[in-house]
C-alpha cells in the first residue's frame, strides 16, 4: 500500500478530525402540527421522511467511540458497533474503504470515524457509513506497525536462531535500492575505501510511493536469478519519515526478505529508524555506510591480518624445524643408529635358538604320540574278534550273514560260512545234533 493512498484516508486538511467533546450538534427542527387519523401515513413514508431528515442533518460527521462486535463477512465489508459509556451506534465500512485502511480494526480499539449517518429503511435503524478511520492516541501507521510486528513475531520471523552469518570475504554483493538516491552513493563511497576487489551489482528499484514494494521484491528476485548468485543481498534506502520508509514495513516485502536464500542485510534510513525489514534481515545495518563496513572486509585490516598470519606461520615453521632437528639428533645418538647391524645379528641368533628349540619340541611330541598310539593299538587288538580267531576259534554265519549261536539257528541243506584266521570255509548242513541238556533237545 502506498503512502499517498494511506494518508488520503484521513489526512486531508479539510477533514481533520475534531477534538472529542461533549457538545451536541444542533439539528434544525420543523414546526410540529396537530394531526388526526385521517392524516395517517405509511411506515415506508415515515421511514423515508426520517431518512431524509437524518441523512441531510448529519453529513460527514466525526464520531469517537470503541469498536465492538466486529464482523468480517466474505464480501470484504466490515460491520461493527461504535459505543461509549451511554450509547452505541452500528457502523459499516465498505470493502473499498476497508482495503485502504493501513491497520486492522479489532474489538476494544478506540477510534475516530468519519462518515455519513444513514437510515436503513428495511429495518428502520440507522448506522454510520464510515469513510475514514484512525486510532485514538496512536497514529494509524504506528498501530499498523505494532500489529504486524506482533503477528510476525508470533510466527518466529524475528528469532535470532534464524539469522545467518555473512561470509567474511564475499565475491559478489547485490544491493537493491534507488539508483539515484543518496543510499547507493554513500554505500559505494564507503565500499571504495574498504575493498576494491569485490564485485558490487546495483539492482535499481523504487523505494518509496506506489509500486515500491513490488519493485523491491522484483529486485530481490532478480538477485536470486543471477549466476553466479551473490553472496550477500542488501536492501537499502536513505533516511526519511515513517511515511517515507513505510514500504520497508510492508508484509509482502518482510516475508520476501525472510524467504531469501541469500544472506540479507537491511540498511534503511538512519540509526534511529527501525523497520520490520531491519528486524527480519540476517543483519541490520544502521545506515548504507554501515552496511558497507559490515559486508565488505577492510583492505588495510586484511593486509595487516595477512602480514601477521605470515609472520606467525614463519615463526611456527622455524620453531618446528628446530624441534625436528633436535629430535633427529637425539635419534642419531642412540646405539641402534651407531651400530645398526648389531641388533640384526642379535635377532638372527635368537631366531636360530628358537628354531632349534622348536624342532626339539616337535620331535619329542612325535615320540610321545607314537608311544601312546602303540599302547592304544595293543589295547584295541586285545579286544578285537580277530585276535580271538588267531587263538583257534572260528565264527559261523548263515548265507544271510547271521551268526550261528546254536543248532537251532540252522536247518539241513542250509549253506554256512565259517570264518577262520586265514580265510573262510563254505559248508552245507547235512544234519545237526544237539546236546541232551539244551533246550532244543527237550
Amino acid at each position: 500500500m502506498s503512502d499517498s493512498t494511506q494518508f488520503s484516508l484521513f489526512d486531508s486538511s479539510d477533514d481533520e478530525p475534531p477534538k472529542v467533546t461533549a457538545s451536541k450538534r444542533k439539528v434544525p427542527r420543523k414546526k410540529r402540527r396537530s394531526s388526526s387519523s385521517d392524516d395517517a401515513i405509511s411506515i415506508s413514508e415515515l421511514t423515508r421522511q426520517i431518512k431524509s431528515t437524518v441523512e441531510s442533518g448529519f453529513p460527514g460527521v466525526w464520531v469517537a467511540g470503541e469498536i465492538t462486535d466486529i464482523a468480517r463477512p466474505r464480501s470484504g465489508h466490515l460491520y461493527f458497533t461504535l459505543k461509549d459509556e451511554r450509547s452505541q451506534i452500528r457502523g459499516v465500512m465498505w470493502r473499498s474503504v476497508a482495503e485502504r485502511l493501513p491497520f486492522e480494526l479489532d474489538d476494544g480499539q478506540s477510534v475516530l470515524c468519519m462518515g455519513d449517518v444513514e437510515v436503513y429503511a428495511a429495518r428502520g435503524s440507522y448506522q454510520l457509513v464510515v469513510r475514514k478511520c484512525q486510532p485514538q492516541g496512536m497514529g494509524s501507521l504506528q498501530l499498523a506497525f505494532a500489529q504486524l510486528q506482533a503477528k510476525l513475531q508470533a510466527e518466529g520471523l524475528f528469532e535470532p536462531d534464524r539469522k545467518r552469518v555473512l561470509p567474511r570475504v564475499p565475491r559478489r554483493v547485490a544491493i537493491v535500492t534507488s539508483p539515484t538516491g543518496a543510499a547507493i552513493q554513500d554505500f559505494l563511497q564507503a565500499a571504495a575505501q574498504r575493498h576494491a576487489g569485490i564485485e558490487i551489482v546495483l539492482i535499481p528499484a523504487s523505494v518509496q510511493g506506489p509500486g515500491s514494494v513490488e519493485s523491491l521484491i522484483d529486485g530481490m528476485r532478480a538477485a536470486h536469478r543471477m549466476r553466479p548468485q551473490p553472496d550477500v543481498l542488501i536492501v537499502s534506502r536513505g533516511g526519511g519519515s515513517l511515511e517515507d520508509l513505510w514500504s520497508f514495513n510492508d508484509e509482502q516485502l518482510v516475508r520476501a526478505i525472510a524467504a531469501s536464500r541469500i544472506p540479507t542485510v537491511s540498511a534503511v534510513g538512519h540509526e534511529i529508524d527501525v523497520t520490520l525489514a531491519d528486524l527480519v534481515a540476517d543483519v541490520r545495518a544502521l545506515t548504507p555506510t554501515d552496511a558497507a563496513s559490515r559486508v565488505l572486509p577492510d583492505r588495510e585490516s586484511m593486509v595487516a591480518a595477512l602480514d601477521a598470519l605470515g609472520q606467525m606461520m614463519a615463526t611456527n615453521l622455524f620453531r618446528r624445524i628446530h624441534s625436528e632437528r633436535q629430535r633427529l639428533e637425539n635419534w642419531e645418538s642412540r646405539p641402534i643408529f651407531q651400530n645398526p647391524f648389531e641388533m640384526v645379528h642379535d635377532r638372527s641368533r635368537e631366531l636360530d635358538d628358537w628354531d632349534e628349540r622348536g624342532r626339539s619340541a616337535i620331535w619329542r611330541r612325535l615320540e610321545q604320540a607314537e608311544a601312546k598310539l602303540a599302547t592304544v593299538a595293543a589295547a584295541q587288538s586285545a579286544l578285537s574278534p580277530l585276535a580271538v580267531l588267531a587263538r583257534g576259534y572260528s565264527v559261523t554265519q548263515t548265507d544271510v550273514g547271521k551268526v550261528v549261536r546254536s543248532t537251532g539257528d540252522v536247518q539241513p541243506g542250509q549253506t554256512l560260512r565259517t570264518r577262520l584266521t586265514d580265510g573262510d570255509v563254505i559248508s552245507v548242513v547235512s544234519r545237526h545234533e544237539s546236546k541232551p541238556d539244551t533246550p532244543e533237545s527237550a
